[in-house]
């Protein structure tokens, strides 16, 4: 391998990419525009659920009942109703995730039994939102009703229940404000960076035999690796800067705890770089198409990386045969190396498996990608 030829084929590959404002735009603006749009637009914190209220009672046990939904922080624009029919209108139109209704006789079974019925209705369309503002208000019912429990006590002269009383403290680690985003944004990372390398590489050979010019390339003394390595270097290289905005974005804008080893999350980024490059680059071989060879790219990062790396869906919640199969995803190596350089600093040695697959499958993609491309029209 010569470095003269190397040089001059990666500086021509620079200067198509100069020229060539699509790959400009994607190199530059798609890593800005994607982690913009997806760093605020997903998020797993349900916050502010619309809730209405039917108090048939409107007495003043009711409405302390009313009141603890109104004060709490996790419902909001709370609607008190006065009718079935106000009812069935916002369920139907989904103003309301949920009808919270106090029957008539609360205060009087209650005073009487120690104990209300409340009934809710939940608009379960949504069934993620609807689960969690199910245990919203099962928590200021919870509250509310350890109150009246109190109360009714007193007013009775007897002692509050405490027999079998369990004092539950949990505490959280790595992620103490159970924040979303620091679950969501390192994964971010590796979508952009899948999605963009991929998209790149796969116009490289492909442009070539569009325009013509495969022949000159054919003709001239350099290799296939030269030809590879040529093609892929730039690419490399845009692929480092980009992670490092996504990287100190997650940082310095999203506020990402960062806890591990700078130099474990550069190798592993390279890594990751290399296998996506790689598989952009056999595709451009394969498939003389520049759309052609860019849409199987689409397919072959963007849904696995979203759907099968743990960036979205939990893998150890997926059915057996899917876990096996997210084995194959490459970007499961690496979202999981991500989170855990961020929010844990786990070492190199916490993470022998992952990096070591990761590895192999940089090797494995660069092996093939060097024997796929022949200097033949054929």
């Amino acid at each position: 391998m010569s470095p003269r030829r190397l040089f001059a084929m990666a500086f021509k590959e620079m200067l198509q990419i100069w020229r060539d404002p699509h790959s400009l735009a994607i190199a530059l603006l798609m890593p800005m525009m994607q982690m913009v749009l997806l760093g605020y637009g997903i998020s797993l914190d349900i916050r502010g659920v619309p809730l209405c209220i039917y108090d048939q009672e409107r007495s003043q046990t009711s409405r302390a009942l009313v009141q603890r939904f109104v004060a709490s922080d996790w419902f909001t624009g709370v609607r008190v109703l006065d009718s079935d029919r106000a009812v069935r209108e916002v369920m139907d139109n989904g103003d309301c995730a949920g009808v919270v209704t106090i029957p008539v006789d609360f205060s009087r079974v209650f005073t009487t039994t120690g104990s209300g019925p409340v009934q809710a209705v939940f608009d379960a369309t949504d069934s993620n939102t609807t689960n969690i503002a199910i245990g919203y208000a099962q928590g200021v019912v919870a509250l509310t009703t350890a109150d009246f429990e109190m109360r009714w006590a007193q007013a009775h002269g007897l002692l509050p229940r405490t027999v079998g009383a369990v004092d539950f403290q949990p505490r959280v680690w790595f992620n103490e404000g159970l924040e979303s985003s620091y679950f969501i944004i390192p994964g971010v990372v590796a979508v952009i960076l899948a999605l963009v390398g991929a998209q790149l590489t796969s116009l490289t050979i492909s442009r070539e035999w569009e325009r013509g010019t495969m022949e000159q390339l054919i003709s001239t003394p350099v290799t296939a690796l030269e030809v590879m390595l040529g093609k892929i270097v730039p690419y490399f290289l845009i692929g480092l800067f980009d992670a490092i905005f996504c990287l100190l974005a997650a940082i310095f804008w999203f506020h990402v705890p960062f806890r591990g080893s700078i130099v474990l999350l550069a190798l592993t980024t390279a890594l990751f770089t290399v296998v996506v490059l790689g598989i952009g680059y056999l595709l451009s071989v394969r498939i003389r198409s520049q759309l052609g060879a860019s849409q199987i790219a689409l397919i072959l990062t963007l849904l696995p990386t979203t759907m099968l790396s743990g960036y979205t869906f939990p893998i150890d919640q997926m059915p057996a045969p899917i876990r096996a199969v997210s084995l194959l995803v490459y970007a499961r190596y690496y979202v999981t190396i991500l989170r855990a350089v961020f929010l844990k600093g786990s070492s190199a040695l916490d993470l022998l498996g992952p990096i070591l697959a990761l590895a192999l499958y940089a090797l494995a993609i660069v092996w093939i990608a060097a024997r796929a491309f022949r200097k033949s029209l054929d």
